[in-house]
């Protein structure tokens, strides 16, 4: 094959394992060769609509065969796949269509109103809506196979970070980088060619994609793809499929843990459990120990494809907290300002190098420049390193409080406040002092019927974090701001509840 990139494994899969269950989605179930067969359909008809070659092919649609037959179907024609998040509004999708150039758009019958709406000054000239239209697009269309040259170095898809702050950037992750994290996963997960995962997370998402469904396709296992995570179906989807490898953010973990089928639900199918997006709770993970159950930790981000750091099984007691040490085919340093390594102990910034690293951000040639150094990508993230060489991940550097010349780093307040029986989830943040510069503040949502009097909750901090660290102020909310895959978003609550006013 001339097609040395992701186009080319539902061939190569197809060839191998033709027969092997691919996907399921509610009752159906798409075989590896039947997953390959409707790939080359609808690459045929993107081609007959004009895409071509380095053309961007934008989706805008929940977990849906139809997501990854569309990654595919652009990955054929050396197109570039551009997935786009559910959860954001109108404006904010037309600016990435705008950004990244999509000359078509396939997405799902719930946004066909969305759809409608968006202004006419973008390149997109075709529109696909799965559904009837799709299907009889598909039907129609050829499946002579197509074998367009595309090599590891050519763009694969553009995925734009989350826009936590300002403007959100297209990482262009090439297909070696893509094919390289699925390696990494392969090496350090130990995936089998049974694996039945369940993804829940979105595949807008990098970890939900790259992390969980495309290594386990590359190994030829099942991917059970669910349009939105509920945790009382999570345990009947993993009684059903006999669930082997879930991926989820921290949030989905907690909620999962709370839920009243916890105790007695049937999870023997499970084997691997892996958890990224921010950190997670000593008290989880106790959670989950207690069910006979490890949570295989990682560290990583979009412009990584995103594998960076992994917690293998076999450390995930003795080094809880850890991110775990980089992938086999990744090299991380947790550095000083001048890029020199940092002592044991000593708090620094991570950068990561390695054929899994974005080559840049899409049309932003000074940004891009800006976040490398000597072939060092700067994650922006600040972390620690024990004596055996495994990182601790701290926080966001720009989310650290100095409090009188002190440095705090708010994950470790927050990860105290969740061993709280009554606090759900929290965050922490600088508030002005006039006699300090910032202090902490709380902002904590109580679990469901609980009351929670801050005054309690500042003193159960006592003796177990220094005073300058203890949060001088407790905001009781209902809820916090996040991404749609779970990420807190930290500057929406510095902007609602960072004043120097406040519930205390």
């Amino acid at each position: 094959m001339r097609n040395e990139g992701l186009g080319s494994w539902p061939a190569r899969r197809a060839r191998k394992t033709p027969h092997r269950t691919a996907l399921v989605h509610g009752d159906t179930t798409w075989t590896y060769a039947q997953l390959y067969e409707r790939t080359t359909r609808l690459a045929h008809a993107l081609r007959a609509r004009g895409v071509r070659r380095g053309d961007r092919i934008a989706y805008l649609g929940p977990n849906h065969p139809s997501y990854l037959e569309t990654l595919f179907a652009a990955g054929t024609l050396g197109a570039v796949f551009v997935p786009l998040n559910i959860r954001l509004a109108g404006p904010e999708i037309a600016y990435q269509l705008a950004d990244s150039g999509a000359k078509a758009l396939v997405y799902g019958p719930q946004y066909a109103g969305l759809v409608a709406g968006l202004p006419g000054d973008t390149d997109v000239r075709s529109y696909v809506e799965v559904g009837a239209e799709y299907e009889e697009e598909l039907a129609r269309s050829s499946s002579e196979p197509i074998d367009q040259p595309v090599t590891p170095d050519d763009t694969c898809i553009i995925m734009y970070t989350s826009g936590t702050t300002g403007r959100p950037k297209g990482a262009m992750l090439t297909h070696g980088n893509l094919t390289w994290n699925a390696i990494n996963v392969l090496v350090d997960h130990d995936l089998i060619a049974d694996e039945r995962a369940l993804v829940s997370a979105p595949l807008f998402h990098t970890a939900g994609l790259n992390m969980l469904t495309l290594p386990v396709l590359l190994k030829g296992g099942t991917c059970v793809l669910v349009e939105a995570f509920d945790p009382s179906a999570t345990f009947d989807l993993i009684e059903r499929h006999r669930i082997t490898f879930m991926f989820g953010v921290p949030t989905m973990f907690e909620q999962v843990a709370r839920h009243p089928r916890w105790p007695d639900a049937d999870l023997s199918s499970l084997r691997i459990l892996t958890c990224g997006g921010s950190p997670v709770s000593t008290s989880m993970i106790a959670a989950y120990q207690e069910r006979g159950l490890n949570f295989l930790q990682g560290y990583g981000m979009t412009e990584a494809a995103p594998g960076t750091l992994f917690l293998d099984a076999e450390h995930a007691v003795a080094k809880a907290g850890s991110a775990g040490v980089p992938h086999f085919f990744s090299d991380v340093r947790v550095v000083r300002p001048d890029m020199a390594p940092v002592d044991v102990g000593e708090t620094g910034e991570v950068v990561i190098r390695g054929p899994h690293v974005m080559p840049g951000y899409w049309g932003l040639p000074e940004e891009t420049a800006a976040s490398f150094t000597d072939g060092w990508f700067r994650s922006g993230d600040a972390a620690r390193v024990d004596e055996d060489g495994y990182v601790f991940i701290v926080d966001r550097i720009k989310d650290m409080i100095i409090s009188g010349g002190e440095n705090i780093y708010p994950a470790e307040i927050e990860d105290l406040l969740l061993t709280h029986p009554d606090i759900v989830e929290c965050a922490v943040i600088g508030v002005p002092d006039d006699k300090w510069g910032e202090v902490p503040r709380a902002v904590v949502v109580p679990r469901e019927g609980a009351f929670l009097d801050p005054d309690a909750v500042l003193a159960s901090l006592a003796g177990r974090l220094a005073k300058y660290k203890i949060p001088k102020s407790v905001v009781i909310a209902a809820e916090l701001p996040r991404t749609a895959s779970g990420k807190l978003l930290k500057s929406r609550v510095r902007t609602r509840y960072g004043h120097s006013e406040g519930t205390s």
